[in-house]
């Protein structure tokens, strides 16, 4: 009879957001939203291992990073643990950031997701990807997009619904964070203004008749991409539109600002490799967190 392991190492994934297009908010605080997705190769690093003793330890190579219940990893474990007969089971996860936080990148809640699933699969639980992904949406609407398996995603509700999307294969992706922190929920807080609220009125009325034609979201570049929350990210941080201009202007097909920020990523097409590196090259003289990745094209074993 095979051993049960009782250590495992993941990596998770950060994501960017093709496009980003909010349609409401709802009772409970989230936002409807529409949003393609894309996972690529910047990723954390988590060892997860099951000791005897009860409860969930986390200890981070970042220092600012909380290792509370403020972290969603620590959470996710948690409710895992809680909700397959598990709550006397001790973990201790050992964190490596790579991904920027606070950026509009997913790194929590892809680590969150990678959480979920190993603890599965240490634990031999058996839950499906359905069960975690609706675990995961409890504590983060990201987390289910990182439970599957597929690299891209159209996403619907609060992010829970979700549709395989082609991969973004013939680019490459240039990543600038400025080193501003932004909160998501300030973000969203800030779109729900008079603004946001006439955008609003203009996704709700483009999604009902996508949804009247049955017809499934198509994606062009540079033509759709699209965040509803850039401008009001960049009307607080101009930083963020100086760094589009540069990656344009350096030939990338296009630019914009992932999730709620502060992250910039400029797409570039795989035949003109050498605009990016230089790009890249530019922007390092400058920026310390500056990623030239590709797409994932599937899952990240």
């Amino acid at each position: 009879m095979e051993q049960q392991a009782t250590q495992l190492t993941l990596r998770a994934p950060a994501k960017i957001n093709l496009s980003l297009k909010i349609l409401g908010k709802r009772a409970d605080g989230y936002h409807e939203l529409e949003t393609l997705m894309q996972k690529i190769f910047l990723y954390d690093e988590l060892e997860l291992r099951l000791t005897a003793e009860p409860g969930v330890r986390i200890h981070c190579s970042n220092a600012e990073i909380p290792t509370d219940e403020s972290n969603i990893a620590v959470r996710a474990a948690q409710l895992f643990l809680n909700e397959t007969g598990n709550s006397t089971q001790g973990v201790n996860i050992a964190l490596k950031k790579n991904i920027p936080v606070a950026a509009g990148l997913g790194g929590g809640s892809s680590d969150a997701a990678a959480v979920l699933n190993g603890l599965d699969q240490l634990l031999q639980t058996d839950c499906s990807s359905e069960q975690r992904a609706g675990l995961g949406v409890r504590i983060g609407a990201d987390v289910p997009f990182f439970i599957y398996d597929f690299p891209a995603a159209f996403a619907t509700g609060i992010g829970e619904h979700l549709i395989p999307a082609p991969s973004l294969a013939d680019y490459r992706i240039l990543l600038v964070n400025p080193g501003i922190p932004v909160s998501t929920k300030w973000a969203y807080e800030a779109f729900s203004s008079a603004a946001g609220r006439i955008a609003l009125t203009a996704n709700q009325k483009a999604f009902t008749l996508s949804c009247s034609k049955n017809s499934s979201p198509k994606f062009t570049i540079p033509d759709d991409l699209k965040n509803d929350l850039e401008q009001v990210t960049a009307e607080r941080y101009p930083v963020i539109r100086e760094l589009k201009d540069c990656l344009l202007s350096s030939g990338a097909t296009g630019a914009m600002m992932s999730g709620s920020g502060s992250t910039v990523f400029g797409l570039f097409h795989r035949k003109t490799g050498e605009k990016a590196e230089q790009c890249r090259n530019l922007l390092q003289q400058e920026y310390d967190q500056v990623y030239l990745v590709s797409p994932l094209t599937e899952n990240i074993p």
